[in-house]
This record gives C-alpha cells, sequence and structure tokens, in this order.
C-alpha cells in the first residue's frame, strides 16, 4: 500500500496525522475486502486551501472539511469484479497498485468540527478519512438509504480501530 501525505499549509495540529491516516485507510481496505494493494493520496490543507480547490473544481463557493476525487469510475461500491485489470488509468503500470484516488483534509475544520462534537480531534481526523475513502470506494450519502449505509460502514471502522464518539 502506497500512501502518500503532504501538507499544505504552514501551521499543523498536534497530531500524528500519518499514523491515524495510515490505521483508518488500512482499515477500510480491509473492511472492503479489496483484492488488490492500493495507492492513494492525502493532502492535509487549511479553509483557504481547500476554499480554492472546492470552488475549482466542484463550483461550490467556500470550504468544507473533506473533499473526495475517486479514480475508479465505480458501478456499484466497491465491486472488485467490475475491474479491469488492464485499465493503466487506474493502476499504477510500476507498482500494480490500484489507484484509488486523493482525499484532501482541512485541518481547521478537523479542529472546529471536534470542539463542536464534543470529541478530540483524533476521532475527528479518523472519521472523515473513512468517510472520504469510502467516497474512493464508491460510496454516496446523497439519499436517505445510502447515507445509513455509509454511516454504518463509516462506525464499524472507525470502532473496528478504537475510534468512538
Amino acid at each position: 500500500m502506497t500512501i502518500n501525505i503532504d501538507f499544505d499549509t504552514e501551521k499543523k495540529l498536534d497530531l500524528d496525522f500519518e499514523a491515524i491516516i495510515r490505521d483508518i485507510i488500512a482499515a477500510a481496505i480491509e473492511y472492503e475486502h479489496c483484492p488488490y494493494e492500493c495507492e492513494l493520496s492525502v493532502m492535509i490543507t487549511d479553509d483557504d486551501g481547500i476554499h480554492e480547490l472546492n470552488r475549482e473544481t466542484r463550483g461550490i463557493d467556500r470550504p468544507t472539511d473533506v473533499l473526495s476525487y475517486p479514480m475508479v469510475d465505480w458501478a456499484r461500491p466497491a465491486d472488485f469484479d467490475a475491474i479491469d485489470e488492464d485499465d493503466d488509468d487506474i493502476f499504477n503500470p510500476d507498482s500494480g497498485e490500484l489507484l484509488l484516488g486523493d482525499i484532501v483534509l482541512n485541518q481547521d475544520r478537523i479542529a472546529s468540527q471536534a470542539a463542536e462534537y464534543g470529541h478530540p480531534e483524533r476521532r475527528e481526523l479518523a472519521f472523515l478519512v473513512a468517510h472520504s475513502i469510502l467516497h474512493l470506494f464508491g460510496y454516496d450519502h446523497m439519499e436517505d438509504e445510502e447515507r445509513i449505509e455509509m454511516e454504518r460502514r463509516q462506525k464499524e471502522i472507525l470502532e473496528g480501530r478504537g475510534y468512538f464518539r
């Protein structure tokens, strides 16, 4: 598994970003029974950085807590049987790893939402990573049924790694 983690902000919360991110991503990949080694990128930014990305990529002119950019166009979430293993657009030709996509985390929102919800910043970071990687696997929350399923999966991934509300 290759996880590239970059910071696009001067300030940093007092969190072990790398350990939490790697732990939750590994838990989600295992939870989804992904048969492939995976590659993805994670960028940690702030309100200004994610605001700009949200405006440029989604046409939404405000900051958000997390953005997900999946590489796989899933017909059904985490349907690994439908993946074309010869598709160089979703497999790294050098490593053979499945290119899941990119996650962008807003550390300003990690801090503010942790305070708002009354749990530690590490739990909020873990939640946003779990939420985002499920998006990379094709899950969504636009309809109530999808939202309920995604929330169940997030909870099981987090609690499986000891992150409780």
